[in-house]
């Protein structure tokens, strides 16, 4: 029976129900936490009322105890069970079913409406919106730094919802029944208690603010410490290299040292606090005691009262003392959230247009009209450049280091905005279409080759994951991959296409990384093709090889490929070469040779391998 109630409470929070993951999260700590908590809010008023009704039974105990007491008083052990006797009863059996009730639907709903799910909701919609971010945003900060923001956000919004609510409800509701006990009993009784709420109000106001700045320094020195140790791990080949675990050690442990006096401090203030509370309490339960002998003197209270009146004074300072722990623990989530609310609350900066609609490619045709981008700055990169790529054309992009070829290729891609002009593919604005339908139409293989730390079956489907098997080893076998994927066996003993590359691929050697990046571009078969380097880090045997499947590959596609390798796309339709941002020469291999302009000279020096600012002259006018 309880699995079947477990279940049903399990499900009334869907971790993933639908949302608008466009939409930006409030940038304010009170407007951050309703964002995410509100589509629970008739569960946390369900969790205020359970917590209220424990708290109520738990504070009436002490009254009951009391009263007990003045029965044994009043009556001799021959009388007590039959003049009280079902007086007793009655209230044992309210008692054992009352109290147990009240604390398992409070757990239940607690723990398996709230903690089970409300968590995991939080940290799929904060990631699902993090995803949103343009490609600059995860380019300015630590990747290990950006994931700590997103998984703690939840537990820590909802540790702080719950706490908040259990806090508030105890300590309130241990507070007025005393209040009200005492006040019943004399004025006089209830005076300290009224004195004690006066100066925890002060000594609140003094310290909330505080703790809440403390708080939120050490969570981004956590933060900051966490992105360091995972930099140092990512990078861990460069360390090993250059010889700089001391250097990283170093790194680290001022990070270290930074989170540990910021958490010194912190601590410093709740011992404070701390310590004024104690004196409070005890000064309570001492004015408590004494007025309550001053009234039993004068026969105005007796025994029952006395001992029920110390006991609620006995647990207010408890409750209080629970109250300062669970503050500690609030505002280190209360400071997570905040830097969470600092990372993730930041609109999106590249967004699909209202109503935009997904690109459809029919010829393929690429057009820059007039487009400038200057990463933000006044000049540089992309400067009122002009080009048209046919449909069905190959085209070679040549430079410079710095001309602005990648740039191109990312502002096709659409990884940024363009500052000036526009981009066309068969017609169509590609500012103007769905940023996913643009890239699933286009195909790319970069220099810098990273794969999913995940199957080889899994990296090569990346494109097309309702592939089937035959397909993708079809893929591999065509970019020369298949020979070294039958001999790979990673660490727990998965082999062949079911063994794992590592964190970024680091398994596999470079060569072997840019033929799973051209088997995943062949899988999956965009009518534009983009290759940026596709073949740099293989040897001059397994190039030609795969060279000959990418000609088969480029067969009726639009084809834009950056070299610096000047080899590999002597035999485009068309080659561009790009400097300072603009396009000062195209033509075919052998026209721009016989031209003797920058090209030629690029040409000439290939034998050293390197195109450097010696090549460069003063850009003529656009070709």
């Amino acid at each position: 029976m309880f699995s079947r109630i477990y279940g049903w409470l399990e499900r009334r929070v869907d971790v993933f129900a639908p949302f608008d993951d466009r939409r930006t999260p409030p940038d304010t700590l009170a407007g951050f936490t309703r964002f995410y908590l509100g589509p629970v809010k008739g569960w946390l008023a369900l969790v205020f009322v359970t917590s209220l009704i424990v708290a109520v039974v738990e504070a009436s105990l002490l009254l009951l105890v009391g009263r007990f007491i003045d029965l044994l008083t009043r009556s001799t052990p021959q009388t007590l069970l039959a003049d009280h006797g079902w007086l007793i009863a009655g209230g044992a059996l309210t008692l054992l079913v009352l109290r147990p009730l009240s604390h398992v639907v409070s757990e239940m709903l607690v723990n398996q409406v709230i903690v089970s799910s409300l968590t995991n909701r939080i940290r799929w919609q904060t990631h699902l919106y993090t995803l949103g971010h343009a490609l600059s945003y995860f380019q300015g900060d630590f990747a290990g730094r950006l994931a700590n923001r997103v998984t703690q956000a939840g537990p820590a919004l909802r540790e702080a919802a719950t706490e908040v609510l259990d806090m508030i409800v105890f300590v309130v509701v241990y507070v007025l029944v005393a209040l009200a006990a005492f006040t019943s009993v004399s004025p006089w009784l209830a005076l300290p208690m009224i004195i004690w709420i006066i100066a925890y109000g002060v000594l609140m106001r003094y310290f909330v603010p505080q703790a809440q700045e403390r708080s939120l320094a050490v969570s981004e020195r956590r933060s900051w410490l966490i992105g360091r140790i995972v930099d140092s791990y990512t990078n861990i080949l460069t360390v090993k290299l250059f010889a700089r675990a001391d250097a990283e050690r170093s790194a680290v442990r001022d990070a270290m040292a930074s989170h540990t006096e910021a958490y010194q401090r912190s601590m410093r203030l709740f011992t404070d606090v701390a310590t004024i509370l104690s004196v409070m309490n005890t000064l309570l339960l001492l004015a408590t005691a004494g007025v309550a002998l001053w009234l039993w003197t004068g026969e105005a209270i007796t025994a029952g009262a006395i001992a029920a009146a110390l006991a609620l004074v006995l647990r207010v300072g408890e409750m209080s003392n629970w109250f300062m722990q669970v503050l500690r623990g609030l505002f280190d989530n209360v400071g997570v959230v905040q830097e969470s609310m600092q990372t993730i609350a930041k609109p999106h900066q590249l967004v699909d247009r209202p109503g935009a609609k997904p690109l459809v490619v029919r010829r393929g045709e690429i057009s820059f009209e007039d487009v400038s981008f200057h990463y933000g700055r006044s000049r540089g990169a992309i400067d009122r450049l002009d080009l048209v790529v046919a449909p069905g054309e190959r085209v070679g992009l040549v430079g410079p280091s710095g001309a602005g070829k990648s740039t191109l290729i990312s502002l096709l891609l659409r990884l940024y905005d363009v500052e000036a002009g526009r981009i066309l593919v068969d017609g169509q604005d590609i500012a103007g279409v769905t940023q996913d339908s643009l890239r699933q139409q286009i195909a790319v293989v970069t220099q810098d080759t990273s794969l999913l730390h995940r199957s080889i079956r899994d990296n090569i489907g990346y494109g097309r994951p309702d592939a089937p098997d035959d397909e993708i080893i079809a893929a591999a076998a065509s970019a020369e991959a298949s020979p070294f994927i039958a001999e790979l066996e990673d660490h727990r003993g998965r082999r062949g296409l079911d063994s794992h590359v590592g964190e970024r691929g680091v398994k596999l050697s470079g060569g072997q990384r840019q033929r799973i990046a051209i088997a995943r571009v062949l899988l999956k078969d965009a009518p534009i093709l983009i290759l940026d380097e596709a073949t740099s880090a293989l040897d001059s045997e397994a190039e030609a090889a795969i060279q000959r499947q990418l000609d088969r590959l480029m067969a009726g596609k639009t084809v834009i490929a950056v070299a610096h390798r000047l080899s590999t796309i002597a035999a485009m339709d068309r080659l561009i070469v790009m400097d300072r941002g603009r396009v000062v020469e195209q033509g075919t291999h052998a026209g721009l040779v016989a031209a003797g302009g920058l090209y030629a000279r690029l040409w000439q020096r290939q034998s050293g391998g390197f195109i450097g600012e010696s090549d460069r002259r003063p850009a003529p006018t656009p070709a």
